[in-house]
């Protein structure tokens, strides 16, 4: 089913989405605050910026020649790769760090440090995750083929028994396979779905700049260290590709709990694509927090372990996420309506283990 035959229901607990609503612009309004970005987040754009282009300029310039030096400078890159990815890229592209749509986009373009299209990336999150969460066939982060079983509406292989030991070496590849073999196959199949209308470009022109940026990737990331940095090519390359492991497996391990979980649900549209609940509700079921008492660790993870309050106000800067949080829950409890939360990461990563031991077992595929 394609996701524009997928309906919601306009009629089941509407009101909640013009409390929750209400009452979320209530809070800035009444204290004159702006949704968008704030001075933590300047400060934090800086440091994450800083964290992944100084070891890069260190080894360049040749002020870090020793090879365990240039191994912990590549370290430091994977970790700013990863925070550039869950601040600066996601708010971005999600026009929620600035009111000005140039900055946004400008800073939409840090999805290139990541190797990645930011394109392909506001289709497939923006699009098709937000608005169809866990939704088999249409979420695509929910798909990653036959090798992982992310829902129980998926098929079910032999092999998938053991996907609670290996999928962490899967999500470690994400920016690898963003360079490498995601990006081009995945234009071509959204143009082909009818996903580029609101790209308001042509897609002649986004396969070139794509094209293009890999390139251009390619060439500053890796072609130069190869070239200036004064140690064996192998060991730039494990490098590298280390630094990638590295940011692959932080954006994994903090957007999969938020879904893959024991409480979250995986709703089915009927035949005529309908689905029970309104999107509010959908997202109330289909996600879940996590570490809510974790100031240090959210602002690290861009606020990302908010990820209700993420998929209900998506144009919210996700420095305001931990304020609205409590009006977002209070509001849900009280219309009864669920509101998922692990204690800590630990918890949520542990629980999202448990699921995909569960979901790796044996069993039919629910219709």
């Amino acid at each position: 089913m394609q996701h524009n035959q997928v309906r919601f229901s306009n009629t089941n607990d509407k009101e909640i989405a013009a409390t929750i609503r209400q009452r979320v612009n209530d809070y800035f309004d009444s204290r004159n605050i702006s949704t968008k970005s704030n001075l933590q987040m300047k400060v934090k754009s800086v440091v994450m910026i800083l964290l992944y282009f100084t070891p890069y300029f260190l080894m360049l310039t040749g002020i870090v020649t020793n090879p365990w030096l240039c191994a912990l400078m590549w370290i430091l890159m994977g970790f700013g790769m990863a925070g550039i990815g869950f601040s600066i890229m996601h708010d971005a592209n999600h026009n929620s760090y600035s009111n000005k749509s140039g900055i946004n986009k400008f800073l939409s373009l840090s999805m290139l440090t990541l190797g990645g299209s930011a394109v392909n990336w506001k289709i497939q999150h923006n699009t098709l995750h937000h608005g169809f969460t866990n939704i088999d066939g249409i979420d695509e982060d929910i798909n990653s083929g036959i090798l992982l079983r992310l829902s129980p509406n998926q098929k079910h292989y032999n092999f998938h028994r053991y996907q609670h030991y290996y999928a962490w070496f899967l999500y470690s590849l994400m920016t690898l396979y963003w360079f490498l073999g995601k990006d081009i196959p995945q234009l071509k199949r959204y143009r082909k779905m009818g996903l580029l209308s609101q790209q308001k470009t042509k897609y002649n022109r986004l396969m070139f700049n794509l094209v293009i940026s890999k390139v251009m990737y390619g060439i500053i990331f890796l072609g130069l260290p190869l070239l200036l940095i004064d140690i064996p090519w192998w060991q730039t390359l494990i490098m590298f590709t280390t630094m990638h492991l590295l940011a692959g497996l932080l954006l994994g391990l903090v957007f999969q709990p938020a879904h893959v979980v024991s409480e979250t649900e995986f709703p089915i549209p009927n035949e005529k694509g309908k689905i029970e609940n309104n999107w509010v509700i959908h997202q109330l079921s289909t996600t879940a927090n996590y570490a809510p008492k974790g100031p240090v660790f959210s602002w690290l993870i861009g606020g990302l372990n908010f990820q209700i309050e993420h998929h209900l106000f998506a144009n919210v800067c996700h420095v305001h996420y931990r304020k609205i949080s409590h009006i977002v829950r209070e509001t849900a409890l009280e219309y009864g309506l669920p509101y998922h939360v692990n204690r800590t990461f630990f918890s949520a990563i542990a629980d999202h283990a448990r699921m995909l031991k569960n979901l790796g077992k044996y069993q039919e595929v629910l219709t």
